[in-house]
């Protein structure tokens, strides 16, 4: 039987999906590219903001429509299982940590069968096989479900509290990787600075020691980590930045702020202040000067005045970020920044432009200081539309290489950068 799978959302979705093929691999199915060859098609979900959630709704629809067997994986199918259900009595449910049941799924839509593989079990992703998209690139997911409780996300709902997995399944998933020729890690969760707060009698993030043992580990190799909420990076800040002195570890970090603006982070509940966000930032710049940073703001959450927008945009030119991700506030079921009074769309519209203005000109400046750079990078995408290669340098820069006839993934070159664009870099062979 052929299987086709269409995967939206976060690192973690996708390593979802290379797991679930995996496994159905492992059983005798053959996973397909395209969907008029399939015999059962798996669509796994994202429904972190309103316009990806449309798209799932639409999706599915499509889907439905084709009369072939369907599991709906994800996160929608957990939130939504009840509306999945009445809607489209013949589609089968398979949550986030539900991918153990992944054969059994399939086997019941092929009997045309509804039945809802739902709820928060406690599985080990680590543990588990899985076919890698990018033949370089280990995806390495270190807990599931979070401890925060943001008054405007739905994940929750879905994922569930804080599971971190056992540190030594963590370090057997990278050597693997290793033996079958990985040269990149990416460390992923809902918020790898939460990891291991469940199972330290201190309530401390157990990150840096994690980075410790996954650098120690025998191998070239670099590893990305993944975004880390500021109210658990702020207790372990310095043991964060001595890991991050390993040489294997890219200087990349991933801290979300979401706003500039006390009064919205205390009604977001994202439990810190932008003071703490700015020392995480300056701390990390002190000892890495180059290190690449992203964040995230959301424009427009409820009841935010102008003046608290204007403090976000002021941070953000205070911080110069290297990656923003702009999200336009959509409220979310069951969330409780959906009882709040709603900013009106247009105002949330104007808002995202000028905020995307603003960062098109940080970004392009940013990338400036990286001109006439020279040094290794590690080649790791290749780009099938545009036939180019992309390598990373040290601080996870993206680098276009114009020669890219004898290059191959996994491949360590010496290039220099000679022009930029707001989005990377680009260099040629030196």
């Amino acid at each position: 039987m052929r299987v086709y799978f269409e995967t939206y959302g976060c690192s973690a979705n996708f390593n979802n999906t290379e797991i679930m093929e995996a496994l159905l691999a492992k059983e005798g199915f053959e996973i397909v590219g395209e969907i008029e060859k399939a015999d059962v098609i798996v669509l796994n979900t994202c429904i972190v903001k309103s316009p990806t959630e449309t798209k799932m709704w639409r999706r599915l629809s499509l889907l439905s429509s084709l009369k072939k067997p369907l599991v709906v994986a994800g996160c929608m199918a957990e939130v939504y299982s009840r509306e999945i259900t009445k809607k489209y009595p013949d589609v089968v449910l398979l949550g986030p940590r539900n991918l153990v049941d992944t054969v059994r799924a399939i086997g019941f839509a092929l009997e045309k069968k509804q039945v809802n593989f739902v709820g928060k079990k406690r599985i080990v992703k680590s543990e588990l096989p899985k076919i890698r998209k990018n033949k370089i690139i280990n995806i390495i997911q270190i807990s599931d479900g979070c401890l925060g409780n943001c008054s405007y996300c739905s994940v929750k709902l879905a994922k569930g509290g804080l599971f971190s997995y056992p540190m030594e399944s963590i370090i057997e998933d990278v050597k693997q990787g290793l033996e079958d020729g990985c040269r990149e890690v990416w460390i992923t969760s809902q918020d790898n600075s939460a990891y291991g707060v469940d199972f330290s009698s201190s309530r401390s993030s157990k990150l840096p020691l994690l980075l410790n043992k996954i650098a120690s580990v025998k191998g070239e190799f670099f590893v990305r980590v993944g975004m880390m909420n500021p109210n658990f990076v702020f207790p372990v800040l310095d043991d964060l930045i001595r890991s991050f002195e390993s040489e294997k570890i890219f200087k990349f970090i991933h801290i979300p702020v979401q706003s500039g603006n006390n009064r919205i982070l205390k009604l977001m509940n994202r439990q810190y202040e932008v003071e703490d966000f700015k020392l995480i930032v300056e701390s990390f710049r002190k000892k890495f000067p180059k290190i690449t940073l992203s964040t995230d703001v959301i424009c427009g959450f409820p009841t935010e005045t102008d003046e608290e927008f204007n403090d976000t945009l002021k941070l953000i030119k205070e911080v110069k970020p290297d990656v923003l991700n702009i999200s336009k506030f959509w409220p979310r079921p069951y969330t409780k920044a959906l009882k709040l009074k709603q900013t009106s769309g247009g105002i949330i519209k104007e808002r995202s432009k000028t905020m995307t203005e603003l960062f098109n000109k940080i970004s392009l400046e940013r990338n400036k200081l990286w001109l006439g750079w020279e040094g290794n990078a590690l080649v790791d995408e290749y780009n099938e539309k545009n036939k180019t290669f992309i390598a990373r340098n040290y601080a996870y820069k993206p680098i276009i290489i114009d020669n890219t006839t004898t290059l191959k993934l996994g491949m360590m070159i010496r290039v220099r950068v000679n022009s930029v664009t707001n989005h990377d870099l680009r260099g040629f062979l030196v």
